[in-house]
C-alpha cells in the first residue's frame, strides 16, 4: 500500500492549487479597488487643477493607469474562469495578452518612431497574438464543446 495514493495526492495539489487562486482573485481584487481610488482621486485633483495641461503627459499618463487597471480587470477574468470551468480559457489570456501589447503602443513616447526595431517587434506581437486568437476561434468553431444543461 502506498503512503500516498496518486489519486489522492493530485486532488491535493489541485485543491491547494485552486486555494491559492482563490486567494491571489482577492489580493488582485482588493489591488484593483484601490488603484481605481487612487487613479480617480488623481483625477478628479487634475480635473479641478484648471492649470493642469493634458497635452503635455498628463492624458497619456491617465490613459496609461486606466488601460492598466483593465489589464489587471481582465487578467482577474482569467482567474474567475480558471475557477468556474477549471481549464484556462485561452481566448481571455490571448484578449488579454492583446489589451496590454495595445497599452504599450498607445503610450508609447514621443520619438519611438525613430526605433524601427521596436516597432517592427509591437506589429510582429500583435500579428502573432491576433492569428493565434484567430486559430483559437477557428478550432472551436469546427469542434464546438458541448454545452452542459444548468439548473
Amino acid at each position: 500500500m502506498k503512503l500516498l495514493d496518486d489519486n489522492r495526492f493530485l486532488a491535493g495539489i489541485h485543491s491547494y492549487e485552486r486555494q491559492l487562486a482563490k486567494l491571489l482573485a482577492v489580493l488582485l481584487a482588493v489591488v484593483i479597488g484601490l488603484a481605481s481610488i487612487q487613479l480617480l482621486l488623481e483625477s478628479v485633483g487634475k480635473i479641478l487643477q484648471l492649470s493642469t495641461n493634458w497635452f503635455d503627459g498628463n492624458l497619456i499618463g491617465l490613459l496609461d493607469r486606466l488601460l492598466l487597471i483593465f489589464i489587471a480587470l481582465e487578467v482577474l477574468q482569467n482567474v474567475n474562469a480558471y475557477l468556474r470551468d477549471q481549464v484556462v480559457q485561452i481566448e481571455l489570456v490571448l484578449l488579454t495578452a492583446l489589451t496590454a501589447v495595445a497599452r504599450k503602443v498607445i503610450v508609447l513616447p514621443p520619438g519611438t518612431e525613430n526605433k524601427p526595431i521596436l516597432m517592427v517587434g509591437f506589429g510582429v506581437i500583435v500579428v502573432s497574438l491576433a492569428g493565434a486568437f484567430w486559430l483559437v476561434r477557428m478550432a472551436r468553431r469546427s469542434h464546438p464543446q458541448p454545452v452542459e444543461p444548468t439548473g
